[in-house]
């Protein structure tokens, strides 16, 4: 089955893919991955990328497609996938209409309140890129990750002013994808605001 989990930044989307991936035995793939994989080997396009990252703003369409175009290539992927944060423009859903369209896609939708709250909050381990939250799923030990020991810190891109930055990006470029899909028969709305095993149930059912 292929999926696509839409849905502003903050609203889960990462977290529950990783659950959901157990139901449907499909690879999560997530362009955040990729996009932190290139900025780690501190290549030419890896530099450019945490720079557009680091102010708000999203990562080119060419580059992108390029990018999920190569994963979705790849052995593990033929069967179906979970593609979490791509596409984000209509011009990027147009081009994996292409190589590789969804059979549905699930938008996962929250108020930006909300967000700003969970993004806040949330750390990132700098050597495996692992989540916790210091509210909603803290760490054992402050400021080290439970998978690896490695230090947690807040990415430039979870600050309040670069988090309602991104919301006006996504506003503005992405959630125009809720129409497009809708239209298309392909999309179904969940609440992101419960707790993600309330959430993941509803996905459940849709499925």
């Amino acid at each position: 089955m292929k999926l696509i989990f839409l849905g502003p930044p903050g609203a889960g989307k990462g977290t529950l893919a990783a659950k959901a991936v157990e139901i449907v035995k499909v690879p999560h793939i997530s362009t955040g991955n990729i996009f932190r994989a290139a900025i780690a080997a501190q290549s030419p396009l890896g530099l450019k990328v945490k720079s557009i990252l680091d102010s708000g703003a999203l990562v080119d369409d060419a580059t992108t497609i390029d990018l999920v175009r190569e994963r979705l290539a790849q052995a593990d992927a033929l069967q179906g996938y979970i593609l979490d944060g791509f596409p984000r423009t209509i011009p990027q859903a147009e081009a994996l209409a292409g190589f590789s369209g969804p059979d549905k896609v699930v938008n996962f939708d929250i108020p930006d309140t909300a967000v700003v709250k969970r993004l806040g909050g949330r750390r990132t381990c700098r050597q495996c890129g692992a989540n916790f939250h210091v509210v909603f799923g803290p760490p054992k030990q402050e400021n080290v990750c439970d998978h690896c020991g490695g230090e947690l810190y807040t990415r430039d891109d979870d600050r309040e002013e670069a988090i309602k930055k991104r919301l006006e990006v996504y506003r503005e470029q992405t959630a125009p994808l809720i129409g497009y899909y809708r239209d298309k028969g392909l999309l179904a709305d969940v609440d992101a605001r419960p707790a993600v095993e309330a959430v993941l149930e509803n996905f459940r059912k849709i499925l």
